[in-house]
């Protein structure tokens, strides 16, 4: 597997999010969710319609992820994942049950293949160089995350990794990097 790297410049995302936005809000909504949850591409190709709506039809602000051993990790939809399914799910003939992510052609979920060739395809549309693909996007959360002062242990749980220096690594940044750190609680 080829090695990716996050969007690191804002620039870069704002670029992607336009030109997604103008060809399929499906493909926005992947790029939008990706970027904003860490989820693994696998993951985020299996939720249903059903799993992010409540018993009203709200959109959740907590989608729940079953893992492999059955433990539920709530993974939380910021206001623009929210607005982003609020779109799609309003402008989409997709309905509970079926897959958010679906195919048209098959009515399953597109495939890891396809969501990679989306994101590489508005890379390119964007007029963006680099080495990026699906799992650009969950490396970019990492990578902002930890720039705006979330600690490196949250990151490193919630990508389940065994070592600080493996998330590091993983989201691109050298030990010898520093950021300018803002602590906002603004209460």
């Amino acid at each position: 597997m080829e090695y990716v790297e996050a969007f690191k410049d804002i620039n870069q995302i704002s670029k992607i999010k336009t030109y997604l936005r103008a060809h399929s809000s499906r493909d926005y909504l992947l790029f939008v969710l990706g970027i904003n949850t860490g989820m693994k591409i696998n993951e985020m190709l299996e939720i249903t319609v059903s799993n992010v709506l409540d018993e009203t039809g709200k959109i959740k602000e907590f989608y729940e992820q079953r893992m492999e051993n059955e433990e539920v990790t709530q993974i939380y939809l910021n206001l623009k994942v929210r607005t982003a399914l609020q779109e799609y799910l309003k402008g989409s003939k997709v309905i509970e049950g079926q897959f958010l992510f679906l195919s048209p052609k098959t009515k399953k979920p597109i495939t890891r293949q396809q969501a990679h060739r989306i994101i590489h395809d508005a890379v390119e549309g964007a007029g963006l160089t680099g080495k990026f693909g699906a799992s650009s996007m969950r490396k970019t959360f990492g990578y902002h995350a930890y720039k705006q002062g979330v600690s490196l242990s949250l990151i490193q749980k919630h990508y389940h990794h065994s070592s600080p220096s493996e998330t590091l690594k993983y989201i691109g940044i050298s030990k010898e990097k520093k950021f300018k750190t803002i602590i906002d609680v603004n209460l």
